[in-house]
């Protein structure tokens, strides 16, 4: 009988490898990954049954990445493994297409729980959230090329930065900045940075 296949997706390698061998025995871990673009170049290559992906993690944030990939058709099951127990990122998490969401600070055990659940069709919810509180629209409404310039910019990336890494112009990203600034009606990148932080829509 196959096991189930599982791509593990944290910034951090110690953490990468304490996943892997808390998961190994009885799923197959097809793949780990550092960062939000390497998540969605290996998730469609590899095309596991499970991603757990932390929600914070550079170049693209977890939200970010699970959202494009569902755009391109990804049907994996996704838990978000994440320190963040802001109602705010548990929500957005949910809207990009999530079924399980595991803070981690849980005992090992409930992530194992969460995988078994979402790959029976369920979904898995922190104790302390009630579903109810998961039907609340975004604050912000940016497309996913301005989240992504949005995200770049909370990591301090300069406009020729987030040009390069994106492919983009300087003047096109520095576009997407004043354009987010003028809808939001805010006037500092600090002030367009605190309240796509404040509303879940980057992480630092």
């Amino acid at each position: 009988m196959n096991r189930p296949r599982l791509l593990l997706a944290d910034d951090h390698k110690i953490v990468l490898e304490g996943l892997r061998n808390l998961l190994k025995d009885e799923f197959e871990i097809v793949g780990t990954v550092e960062d939000g673009r390497a998540l969605v170049s290996a998730a469609k290559r590899l095309d596991p049954d499970v991603i757990v992906v932390d929600i914070s993690m550079p170049l693209l944030n977890g939200i970010e990445a699970i959202e494009q990939l569902r755009k391109a058709g990804s049907r994996a099951k996704v838990i978000f493994l994440t320190m963040h127990s802001d109602m705010t990122y548990a929500t957005r998490a949910f809207e990009v297409g999530a079924s399980g969401y595991v803070l981690k600070h849980s005992a090992p055990s409930e992530l194992i729980t969460a995988i078994r659940q979402v790959l029976k069709g369920e979904s898995f919810f922190p104790r302390q959230y009630s579903r109810e509180r998961f039907s609340r629209k975004p604050v912000v409404q940016l497309t996913p090329r301005q989240r992504e310039v949005l995200q770049l910019l909370a990591e301090g990336r300069s406009a020729k930065e987030i040009a390069s890494i994106l492919n983009i112009s300087s003047r096109t990203a520095e576009f997407h900045k004043y354009r987010m600034m003028h809808d939001l009606r805010l006037k500092t990148n600090a002030e367009l940075i605190q309240y796509a932080i404040k509303h879940g829509v980057v992480t630092v």
